[in-house]
C-alpha cells in the first residue's frame, strides 16, 4: 500500500466523477476549486496514473479512473453502511439531503411544505433543486429525486407516491373571448402552450397528440410553471396538473368528461443511501405529504 495514499481524497475524486467539472464538485464539497485540484493531483501521484483527461468541457475519467470510480462507490457504499448501522442515530439527523424535483411538483407543491420538515429537524439541511429534466442519483445529483416513471435499471429503490390528473385549462378572460368548446375536434382552433418538442425529457409529458391530432404548441417553453404564468396571461389554452391548475382562481377546466390524462410521481432513491436516516425521514416526509393531499392529484377521483 502507498503509505501517502490519504482515503479521503477519495471522496474529492467521486465529485469530480459526478459532476464532470472541477469548479461544480468543488461548490458540492464547500471547498476551493484549487484545494480540490491540489488533492485530486496529490490522489494521482500517490497512484502513480492519471485518473482524469483535462479538456475545456471539463474532466474525464481515464482508464485508470474508471477503476478506481468503481472500487470508490463500493467504499463509499460501506462507509454509508457504517454510518446506518453503527452511528449513533442521534446525529444521522444531522447534514444535508438534496431533493430533485420536476418543476411543477417542486415549486408549487414541495416547496410550501418544506419548511415544516426543517421545524421538525433543525440540524438538517434541505436543498431543494427544481428543474424539468431528470436527475441521477448514481453520480449523487440529489439523494431523492421525483421522477414520473419508475427506474429501467441501476440500484434505486422506488417508491410510488401518487397518481396525478391533468386536464386542459385556459384563463377566464381567454375563455370568454372565444366560442365555446363543445368536444375534441374544437381544440384545433385555439392556441396551445406547451413543451418545447426537443426539450421534453420524459415521454410521460409528450400529450398534445393525444389530446387531439395534429395539436401544436404556438407558445413553448421547456419550464411547466412558465407555461402555467402564459396561460394565466391568456396565451391560449395549456394542458395542466389539476394540483397545480385548480389552485388558481382565474383558470377554468375545458372538456373535464372528455379530456384527462393520468401520470404518476415516483419517489426514487440510491440503495446506498435509503436507510441513511436523514434521507429516509425526508422521503417519509414527502411521501406522507403526498398522501394527505390526494385530492389535490386526484380531484375527481376520490
Amino acid at each position: 500500500m502507498v503509505e501517502s495514499f490519504d482515503w479521503d481524497a477519495l471522496q474529492s475524486f467521486l465529485a469530480v466523477a459526478r459532476a464532470g467539472r472541477l469548479t461544480v464538485a468543488a461548490k458540492l464539497l464547500r471547498i476551493d476549486h484549487s484545494t480540490l485540484s491540489r488533492r485530486i493531483a496529490g490522489l494521482e501521484a500517490a497512484l502513480r496514473v492519471q485518473l482524469f483527461t483535462r479538456t475545456v468541457s471539463g474532466y474525464a475519467l481515464t482508464q485508470q479512473g474508471e477503476r478506481l470510480l468503481a472500487a470508490a462507490r463500493a467504499m463509499e457504499g460501506v462507509a454509508l453502511t457504517v454510518l446506518t448501522e453503527v452511528g449513533d442515530a442521534s446525529l444521522q439527523l444531522a447534514g444535508s439531503v438534496r431533493i430533485g424535483a420536476p418543476d411543477g411538483f417542486g415549486t408549487q407543491f414541495l416547496a410550501p411544505r418544506l419548511g415544516a420538515l426543517c421545524q421538525q429537524h433543525p440540524a438538517l439541511e434541505v436543498q431543494l433543486l427544481t428543474m424539468p429534466r431528470l436527475f441521477s442519483l448514481s453520480k449523487r445529483e440529489a439523494d431523492l429525486a421525483i421522477a414520473l416513471a419508475p427506474p429501467a435499471e441501476g440500484r434505486l429503490h422506488a417508491r410510488k407516491l401518487s397518481d396525478y390528473e391533468l386536464g386542459v385549462y385556459g384563463a377566464a378572460s381567454y375563455l370568454d373571448a372565444q366560442p365555446p368548446l363543445r368536444d375534441r375536434d374544437d381544440l384545433a382552433a385555439h392556441r396551445f402552450v406547451g413543451y418545447i418538442e426537443e426539450l421534453v425529457y420524459a415521454p410521460e409529458l409528450d400529450y398534445l397528440s393525444l389530446i387531439a391530432n395534429g395539436l401544436r404548441p404556438g407558445l413553448c417553453s421547456s419550464n411547466l410553471v412558465a407555461q402555467m404564468q402564459a396561460t394565466l396571461a391568456g396565451a391560449g389554452l395549456c394542458v395542466l396538473p389539476c394540483f397545480m391548475a385548480e389552485a388558481q382562481p382565474a383558470l377554468r377546466r375545458v372538456l373535464a368528461e372528455e379530456v384527462s390524462l393520468i401520470r404518476s410521481f415516483w419517489l426514487l432513491v440510491h440503495t446506498d443511501m435509503r436507510d441513511l436516516a436523514r434521507v429516509r425521514v425526508t422521503a417519509d416526509f414527502i411521501a406522507e405529504e403526498v398522501r394527505l393531499s390526494r385530492g389535490l392529484f386526484m380531484p375527481r377521483h376520490p
